[in-house]
């Protein structure tokens, strides 16, 4: 029998003291704070029959995983399709001396695929078809996902019917958050994700953070 639910689990606060996106670029980690964040996490799931753990390639969702696999006993897999979207603002600092530049206007002519990197409908696709492998490859019990802001929203809006494009500003998915989604069996025999239940992580740690990462 499949997993009951699936978790999407945004991964903790990234150092990143020169306040760039950092995307896929390599040698992003956890802060300290971070580190609390995602052992915080954890404890939303307490008591839950977690028997299932998957992470994106990333060192900062690998470094998430780390207390959900010392909490359940389980062995971090690793998707590469539940990786933070492709972004050609990677390295730089997102603020309106960046997009103003000439030489990055091409890249914003389209906001709803979006131009500057991935199209949300492959982001959301992916997304989609991990979480059913991840969700038929135990044989109950629920599955965590950790993963990255941008692909848990596009699942969010994805099944709730809503546009893809949006505005960065209004997502509703802070570092360690936890998302979650139920299967549902329709009528006609085809079943789909819903969604069930947003959790954050303790407001005091998500005060002292910095979330600079995603656009």
């Amino acid at each position: 029998m499949p997993a009951d639910l699936v978790h999407l689990v945004r991964h903790g606060e990234v150092h990143n003291p020169a306040h760039v996106l950092y995307g896929r670029l390599e040698g992003y980690g956890l802060s300290d704070l971070g580190h609390r964040m995602a052992a915080a996490a954890v404890r939303t799931l307490a008591g839950h029959p977690v028997t299932g753990l998957y992470a994106s390639p990333l060192q900062r969702t690998q470094e998430s995983a780390r207390p959900w696999a010392e909490a359940f006993g389980l062995e971090i897999r690793t998707d590469e399709r539940i990786i933070e979207p492709t972004n050609r603002f990677e390295g730089k600092r997102m603020n309106a001396r960046t997009v103003l530049q000439p030489r990055h206007w091409p890249l914003l002519v389209n906001p709803r695929r979006p131009s500057w990197g991935e199209p949300f409908t492959e982001v959301a696709a992916r997304m989609l078809a991990a979480m059913h492998d991840a969700r038929t490859a135990v044989d109950a019990g629920e599955v965590v996902m950790v993963s990255h802001q941008l692909p848990i929203w596009m699942v969010h809006r994805a099944l709730a019917k809503e546009p893809l494009h949006h505005d960065p500003r209004k997502r509703r998915c802070s570092l360690s958050s936890v998302t979650s989604f139920a299967w549902r069996e329709g009528a006609d025999g085809q079943g789909a994700f819903a969604e069930i239940a947003y959790q954050e992580t303790p407001p005091d740690l998500l005060a002292e953070a910095i979330d600079l990462g995603a656009v």
